[in-house]
């Protein structure tokens, strides 16, 4: 364990300075209470496994617990979370080991690999899930031999929590005056840890080759926009450091918008949200509207579909709070892969992050499309907000033409999401047929690297500062400006503050992203000339590699 002065380097995905103790996470149930426990002593297989309900159905309904105090992306991973620990196929696997002569603790361990095998190997968004279903083991164990359950447990004062992977329950619960910073081992820029700390403005570094080497107690000081972590700094220097980053951000507060350059160029500056409270919350923020609405989240826990007035009623919260002169974005059902809705997702798919999900569930079930929009109209009628509706995972500028017409005949703006390389490639001729695009930045990166959000060996190729990524973002939003057209970026690469000023130099006009990262994109941008981004658009698509990228980007800022 290192005590030493060292520098580790990891991917960076949420900005800002701390210098505090190292404390790391491991959050295993204790082995002796495991050792005690044995078998159990049930008396038969039914007998185990009516244990193994109780204790799944009491952490799911913790999950669901914190969901319902919780926001935005913590409150939707979360609720996620709660329907995997109350998987059929999860239980399954464990009656059948339970059933062979497994003991309960060995069962559920089998069944939890099992699905970690499984979904590992169809890579993609599926492999995020292993975190969350090993997550979940450790508490429906905790459960069964009589511990509590497994997390963060913090101290008073100030750390830098360390760990090789956090699960959504621990991160969504964080206090970021306790928490200073979060470094991991794992984890990609689009893993729901890098989500959930970007929406709570806590520091973050992920992917940190050596972060499980630190040693509890050791000094570190961590730096979320170079994705430095280095151990046991001069004090004063590191100090200093941390001023200036508090400074900075006290200006940030200060800053009250509109989004706009510093001579005075507009750019949008939007909110991502997932139900009526955290829409509510967003318009806090200096904000011009929602840029991504989350529909599945009222998906998720539902064993049917909800009625067309259920939806209606779910969506009207979401789009009441927004007046005069700001607009919603609502994404239709993003359901499949990582996101499985009990009514909808196929089953048995050999992959489904490149299978039927999104758009393409309405193919074969094209009413569940139908009661939505109709849902979504009858919200924009009620309360009078302009809403704009988007569909995500469309590949042909066929499907964008026939949702198109679905989403007109109801008498509301259409447009796509541009995830899959096909649809940026072609994007003058998707914007032939819709009134506009918005970039997912998350699943295009990983479709155009074909790199896996979780491997943490493969983090570099998720950054959505890849030169290759960006030529997509770039050509995207060329094909707006000769259309006229808008092309929003929604995914987390809009929070990045540097990175935003080089998509707004590439053509963006509109950003999406989590209400706590509004405040620090629209103050960078305040900085900087519109020649400026379009220099730094420049800089960033002729780098080499993403370090290269936000080398070359800063020193456009720097040159002023």
């Amino acid at each position: 364990m290192t005590h030493l002065q060292v520098t580790l380097l990891g991917t960076p995905v949420v900005p800002g300075v701390a210098h505090a103790p190292a404390l790391r996470v491991r959050g295993e149930v204790d082995p002796v209470a495991i050792e005690r426990f044995g078998d159990g002593g049930f008396a038969d297989a039914d007998t185990a496994l009516a244990a193994y309900d109780v204790a799944a159905e009491t952490v799911a309904n913790g999950f669901a617990q914190k969901a319902a105090r919780a926001d935005g992306a913590a409150a939707e991973v979360l609720t996620a979370s709660a329907g995997l620990a109350r998987d059929k196929g999860l239980r399954a696997a464990v009656k059948k080991s339970l059933t062979a002569g497994a003991p309960i603790v060995a069962a559920v361990h089998g069944a939890v690999e099992q699905f970690v095998a499984v979904f590992t190997s169809m890579g993609g968004l599926m492999a995020e899930r292993a975190t969350d279903l090993r997550d979940i083991e450790r508490r429906v164990v905790a459960h069964l031999v009589g511990e509590p359950e497994p997390g963060v447990s913090l101290p008073a004062t100030p750390v830098v929590l360390v760990a090789e992977d956090l699960a959504p329950a621990d991160t969504a619960g964080l206090d970021p005056l306790v928490v200073h910073a979060l470094v991991t081992e794992k984890g990609g820029p689009t893993s729901h840890t890098a989500i959930i700390a970007r929406q709570l403005a806590i520091p973050c570094v992920v992917g940190t080759a050596g972060a499980l080497e630190i040693a509890n107690g050791t000094r570190l000081l961590v730096d979320g926009t170079a994705g430095t972590i280095e151990t046991e700094p001069d004090a004063e220097e590191a100090d200093r450091r941390v001023a200036a980053d508090r400074e900075q951000r006290a200006a940030l507060a200060a800053w009250a918008g509109p989004g706009r350059t510093r001579d005075g160029a507009p750019v949008k500056l939007l909110a991502n949200v997932a139900d009526g409270a955290s829409a509510r919350k967003a318009v806090e923020q200096p904000i011009e509207g929602v840029g991504l609405f989350r529909t599945e989240l009222c998906f998720l826990d539902r064993q049917e579909e909800p009625t067309v007035a259920e939806q209606a009623d779910i969506y009207a919260a979401v789009l009441e709070p927004f007046g005069e002169g700001q607009y919603v974005v609502v994404r239709t059902l993003d359901a499949g892969s990582d996101k499985p809705v009990a009514f909808a997702t196929l089953e048995g798919e050999e992959n489904p992050a490149l299978g039927v999900r999104g758009l393409r569930l309405s193919w074969n079930n094209p009413a569940l499309l139908d009661h939505q929009l109709d849902g979504i109209a009858e919200a924009a009628k009620r309360t009078g907000t302009e809403t704009w509706v988007m569909a995500p995972m469309v590949a042909t500028v066929a499907e964008a033409r026939d949702f198109a017409d679905e989403v007109r005949a109801r008498g509301l703006k259409a447009g796509v999401m541009v995830e899959i390389p096909s649809a940026a490639l072609l994007a003058h001729r998707f914007l032939e047929v819709v009134d506009f695009l918005s970039i997912g930045t998350n699943d295009l990166t990983q479709y155009a690297m074909a790199a896996d959000r979780m491997a943490s060996d493969l983090a570099h190729l998720t950054d959505p500062w890849q030169p290759a990524v960006l030529h997509l973002i770039a050509i995207t939003a060329e094909a707006g400006k000769q259309a006229g057209k808008s092309v929003g970026v929604c995914g987390e690469a809009a929070a990045d503050p540097l990175l935003a000023c080089a998509l707004v130099g590439m053509g963006v006009t509109s950003l999406s992203m989590a209400s706590a990262a509004v405040k620090g994109v629209g103050a960078r941008l305040a900085t900087v000339t519109m020649l400026q981004c379009r220099q730094m658009a420049e800089a960033a698509l002729a780098a080499s590699d993403p370090a290269a990228g936000r080398a070359a980007v800063l020193a456009v800022v720097d040159q002023g």
